[in-house]
């Protein structure tokens, strides 16, 4: 069945391996679905880890991208899970590491909540690695149940842990797909 388009936030996250390299490998895969156009990337930032009990683990690099989707948001779940599992992702535990994480953050102003799927994803309004760059790409959109901007949440936000920018790329559509060009890089 075919669906009009809906505009969606994705979080993307590593802290395994060559964390820039896969997180330019998910946004590859995404831009070669035939029922997704990528619209806005965020800065990489690099973040301090969300652990349980004080694991030590490396830091993430994390970004928001904002995409124009004909799939339901079920099925672009599923793409996500599927991008993370060809890009090696092992489910260990809870905020263990992992070489990708692919959130949907928000679908449109849809409120869904299943057994496998909650949009607006729960916790992005609590998490600064999520919010600094899901402001930076979406900065009035309102949250379907909070009622307020993105902005806004940010500046309520309690979390301080630490969010840096260090890459920025530029969106460059062509015949060959997506091509992410750094034009900045603070290390």
């Amino acid at each position: 069945m075919y669906q009009e388009h809906q505009i969606a936030y994705i979080g993307l996250g590593s802290n395994e391996g060559d964390r820039k390299a896969y997180l330019c490998q998910a946004i590859a895969l995404l831009e070669q679905h035939p029922q997704i156009k990528l619209l806005k990337l965020s800065h990489f930032y690099q973040t301090e880890p969300l652990t349980l009990n004080q694991e030590v683990q490396k830091s993430y690099l994390n970004a928001a991208l904002e995409i124009r989707s004909h799939l339901n948001a079920v099925r672009l779940l599923q793409f996500l899970q599927e991008i993370e599992n060809q890009l090696g992702r092992i489910r260990t535990h809870r905020w263990g590491p992992r070489t990708i994480d692919l959130d949907l953050l928000l679908f449109g102003n849809e409120i869904i909540r299943s057994k496998n799927l909650t949009i607006p994803h729960p916790e992005l309004h609590r998490r600064r690695f999520v919010m600094e760059p899901l402001v930076e790409i979406a900065p009035q959109f309102i949250h379907p149940i909070k009622g307020k901007s993105m902005t806004q949440l940010l500046q309520g936000l309690t979390d301080n842990k630490k969010v840096k920018a260090l890459y920025q790329f530029q969106l460059c559509h062509s015949s060959e797909g997506v091509i992410k060009t750094p034009y900045k890089e603070r290390l």
